[in-house]
């Protein structure tokens, strides 16, 4: 696929293909393409050449199932900083249709149960990260998109979004990472090398 702003091309002939249940990272300087691929995948953006298929959906036509199954986490958390964090968490499995149950679960399994009930604008960048992780802990999605999801974090803070990953492999589910950091060897992630919006080198 191919995905162009302007006249300038952000995705040229991007040809990849990724296992149901693998782990991939995609690593390459800023500029490279790996944000809007993840994009892309996540129906935020639309190709302007070519397509492709998602979880077995297709990109042009069936962008509502792929929405369904898949969740994009980035350094950009889309929290309501003037509700509480457990107030997020209520709202979105609202809105989803999802078991309030999780919400708590949730909130503990990120080390967040108790300032559950404090507004989301105290809190640092790590905090609200957490906050986004125990969102994409709620959905449960197929399909885990992470956009340099540790930026700007501290060390507890980027451990739970390993310890994400790794719980979403373990439930057979598929993680992208786009990401300028080391990525913890036991995530056993396969490495794609991206370098001026085309893949140079698949692992």
């Amino acid at each position: 696929m191919t995905r162009l702003f302007g006249a300038s091309p952000a995705l040229v002939r991007v040809d990849l293909s990724i296992r149901r249940g693998e782990a991939v990272v995609l690593r390459g300087p800023n500029g490279a393409g790996k944000s809007t691929l993840l994009r892309v995948v996540a129906t935020a953006l639309s190709s302007t050449y070519g397509g492709g298929s998602v979880l077995g959906f297709d990109l042009a036509t069936e962008r509502e199932e792929i929405r369904r199954r898949c969740e994009l986490l980035t350094h950009r958390t889309r929290l309501y900083e003037e509700l509480t964090a457990r107030e997020n968490l209520e709202l979105f499995v609202r809105l989803l249709g999802l078991p309030a149950a999780r919400v708590d679960d949730a909130l503990e399994r990120v080390a967040l149960a108790d300032a559950a009930g404090e507004r989301v604008r105290a809190f640092s960048a790590g905090m609200r990260q957490k906050v986004a992780v125990a969102r994409a802990l709620v959905r449960d999605p197929e399909l885990l998109l992470l956009d340099e999801p540790t930026t700007g974090l501290d060390d507890a803070a980027r451990t739970v979004v390993e310890r994400l990953v790794l719980d979403a492999a373990a439930a057979g589910h598929t993680v992208m990472i786009a990401t300028h950091h080391p990525v913890a060897p036991e995530l056993g992630a396969r490495v794609v090398t991206m370098r001026d919006g085309a893949v140079e080198a698949a692992g």
